[in-house]
């Protein structure tokens, strides 16, 4: 089980599922364990080993026009009370909260800048089963438009307690960092948003590859002293995530 105020789970909404599935099954070695959903479709499960790493599935209908995206998914105690704080701390509620069959129950949350991410209170799914591995999820990061109203709402929210700088913010859960924030270098009509960092062997070879295989680089490899390598990317679908070659 993850505990309540850390990241659980990542899924990928993409408008080309059989196509996102060859890209990151490529880029990451991973394997995919195909969930029929009924009229929903297929949820594809994207394993490492045989253990959970990541989602992904093709938009419905309903969701046409809106851009492929990864969404962050932090673990909760109760949804239900965690989706109404998070209104009356003036957020919006995209969906939810509702089941998942058996496994969990969830929602979707805007916060007050525009950044989306989910909630998750497990049942029979806990979320990843693999993490800080090679090839799998190691940090979620907001980039943000008004550090002040994102520190409050987060802060509040998930109980994260703040490690700051000038340039940068770690939401801390106890001891443990869970998740950073800094100033959003997107446009400036591109709403804060959260960005999923995958660990790597090699951060110049996954840029190459992913390029390779129709990847766009958004910020090249560079350096972070006492952190390590990173690049962020966006998939030919053009949903953005980040490679990190941790050195601590």
């Amino acid at each position: 089980m993850h505990q309540p105020g850390t990241f659980c789970w990542i899924e990928l909404a993409t408008s080309d599922a059989p196509a996102a599935r060859d890209f990151y099954t490529s880029l990451f070695d991973w394997t995919v364990n195909d969930v029929p959903m009924g009229e929903h479709g297929t949820y594809s499960l994207l394993q490492k080993g045989g253990r959970d790493a990541a989602a992904l599935y093709q938009f419905g209908p309903e969701q046409q026009g809106v851009p492929p995206n990864w969404t962050s998914y932090v673990a909760v105690a109760d949804a239900d009370t965690t989706a109404a704080e998070a209104t009356q701390l003036g957020a919006k509620i995209c969906a939810g909260p509702f089941d998942v069959f058996d496994l969990g129950r969830m929602a979707v949350i805007t916060d007050p800048q525009g950044a989306t991410f989910a909630i998750w209170q497990a049942k029979n799914h806990a979320g990843v089963s693999v993490r800080d591995e090679a090839n799998t999820l190691c940090w979620n990061e907001l980039h943000v438009r008004d550090r002040e109203v994102a520190k409050t709402f987060y802060a509040t929210l998930f109980n994260w307690r703040l490690k700051e700088t000038s340039d940068y913010v770690e939401f801390h859960l106890g001891e443990d960092a869970v998740g950073g924030m800094l100033p959003s270098p997107a446009p400036p009509e591109v709403p804060s948003y959260w960005l999923p960092y995958f660990s790597v062997e090699d951060c110049d070879a996954a840029v190459a590859k992913a390029s390779s295989l129709g990847a766009r680089t958004y910020h090249p490899p560079t350096d972070i002293p006492n952190v390590g390598r990173f690049a962020v990317l966006a998939d030919p679908r053009g949903a953005a995530f980040a490679v990190v070659k941790l050195t601590f």
